[in-house]
């Protein structure tokens, strides 16, 4: 229950394309600003003083958390924890962002990836309610999951890179994928600009007859399989700009699914399967209420009344 005692909560989700600075107290959102990613300096910049900004009108802070795009260090033991690592983005390889709120701020801050961070949310607030394992995958620019279970973030000597999974390829398929590290993989079939590379036209302004969504609904359905497979879930969360207005897409993700799965999984039935891959619960709040989960994860002494 959020009231006026809950925590004073900052939040910052750092995207490829936006970020988003936010105060929330508990989980109700007070303010929210978005500024484009352009360079890191200005980009963090910009955030972080939007955050003091609104500290003088709201108070003091309890915590911050920042869930951003990655892949991220996010091993305490190495050199790189906190930091952007190896990116595709221009200019964000090796970037201190961890460091960049660090010493701006005392608070105790959540550190994580936007996905892992909606994982986080939707569990606690959102689809996965009383869900021991959820997943959440975001579509668009990228192809990125985060990975709960039993609330927790999964990470280990990396984070989870499921838009980066190697898939079976649909026969005949001569197109060569756009990744540049894999070029086939789901990422570079599936994404935003996959899409658009391969149609020649972009994502959002393809009617739900195209040709391209077969192939989006079935290189999907892979990654279901593959997480169903490898983690049991009880939830595979589908998000993003590619899915949004497209609900005719999660007929056809499921559809291809259960074919691959060919009866393999005992119980799984089209209506439970459905219930299991679905859109995120918390709509487009999931990735700015992941940066919020985070925070209040961060506080020492924490209490379920605070989440």
């Amino acid at each position: 229950m959020v009231t006026d005692r809950s925590p004073l909560v900052a939040g910052v989700e750092l995207g490829g394309t936006k970020g988003v600075a936010l105060i929330a107290r508990g989980r109700r959102i007070l303010r929210q600003a978005r500024v484009p990613t352009t360079l890191p300096g200005e980009t963090l910049v910009a955030l972080s003083e939007r955050i003091a900004e609104w500290t003088g009108d709201l108070g003091p802070l309890d915590t911050l958390g920042i869930a951003s795009f990655g892949p991220l260090g996010l091993d305490a033991t190495r050199r790189d924890f906190g930091f952007i690592t190896q990116t595709t983005k221009p200019g964000w390889s090796n970037i201190d962002l961890l460091g960049h709120f660090r010493a701006r701020f005392e608070n105790p801050i959540g550190f994580d990836t936007d996905v892992g961070g909606a994982a986080i949310a939707e569990t606690l607030w959102g689809a996965g309610v009383g869900q021991s394992v959820v997943v959440y995958v975001t579509v668009g620019t990228g192809i990125g999951g985060g990975i709960a279970v039993n609330g927790q973030p999964v990470h280990g000597s990396i984070h989870p890179e499921i838009g980066h999974l190697r898939i079976r390829r649909a026969p005949g398929d001569p197109f060569s994928g756009i990744c540049a590290f894999h070029g086939d993989c789901l990422e570079g079939l599936a994404s935003g600009p996959a899409i658009a590379a391969r149609s020649g036209a972009p994502a959002e302004t393809l009617g739900s007859d195209h040709t391209a969504w077969s192939t989006v609904a079935e290189a999907l359905a892979e990654m279901v399989v593959s997480l169903i497979l490898t983690l049991s879930p009880q939830r595979i969360l589908i998000g993003g700009g590619v899915m949004t207005g497209k609900p005719f897409l999660f007929p056809m993700i499921h559809a291809a699914t259960l074919a691959l799965l060919g009866g393999y999984v005992a119980g799984l039935t089209p209506i439970s399967l459905a219930r299991m891959v679905r859109p995120p619960g918390l709509g487009d709040r999931a990735g700015p209420l992941g940066a919020v989960a985070l925070g209040l994860r961060a506080m020492p002494n924490q209490t379920h009344a605070d989440l």
